[in-house]
């Protein structure tokens, strides 16, 4: 037996979280418990990160106000990207894509400015920033899950302009609006399958041996 390995129950508890973790939109008005919060964003920020960098930083939206401009930002961009998916813009209008009026806590999750000075591991691969950032935002979404909290991540916006609204620095970069809270229920599987907009491809299609498109054993 492996010394290093946790125990059977822990491996367990590991591998529910990654299985049943899913991009949330639904959520109660339920606040979090105390340091909840504190807690998911320690654990973002315990992620590997590219020459240890460490790219990430979190604004947590306490203003309401601040709040209903995401939001209406969020949606503005909602129907930009409708009128982009041409065929599938009525079937795309008819999905819920964020809760961020609704769950009890909004994060911009953003790159920090001054990137450039880190050249260990980006030389050749500079977004090796956000790669690293994505790791720790996982983090923080299995801790969230393990707990019971749901966690959306939204993407459609412009980043000039919620970088504006945040007053963030030049030369970050927003990469998410998180919605975090307590959920009615985590649904059965993503909800983008459940809706039928894709389905999760088989392993079989991403996995290759030695050269791209060559089968795995």
């Amino acid at each position: 037996m492996n010394p290093h390995a946790f125990d059977d129950a822990q491996i367990a508890g590991v591998y529910r979280a990654i299985r049943e973790r899913r991009d949330i939109r639904h959520f109660t008005s339920e606040p979090l418990a105390p340091d909840q919060l504190e807690r998911f964003i320690a654990a973002a920020h315990a992620g590997p990160s590219v020459g240890l960098m460490q790219p990430w930083r979190f604004i947590r939206i306490a203003s309401a106000d601040l709040r209903a401009q995401i939001h209406s930002h969020v949606n503005e961009e909602r129907l930009l990207t409708a009128e982009a998916l041409g065929k599938r813009a009525e079937e795309f209008m008819q999905l819920k894509v964020e809760g961020i009026l609704t769950c009890a806590e909004v994060l911009v999750v953003g790159l920090m400015d001054k990137r450039d000075n880190f050249v260990f591991g980006r030389r050749t691969m500079p977004e090796m920033d956000l790669a690293s950032a994505s790791c720790a935002l996982q983090n923080f979404w299995l801790a969230a899950r393990a707990e019971g909290i749901g966690v959306g991540w939204v993407s459609m916006f412009d980043p000039q302009r919620l970088r504006e609204l945040c007053a963030m620095p030049e030369g970050s970069q927003p990469i998410a609006v998180l919605c975090v809270g307590q959920v009615p229920e985590f649904y059965s599987a993503p909800m983008l399958e459940l809706e039928r907009w894709d389905t999760r491809r088989p392993l079989a299609e991403v996995m290759f041996e030695d050269s791209w498109g060559n089968s795995a054993r």
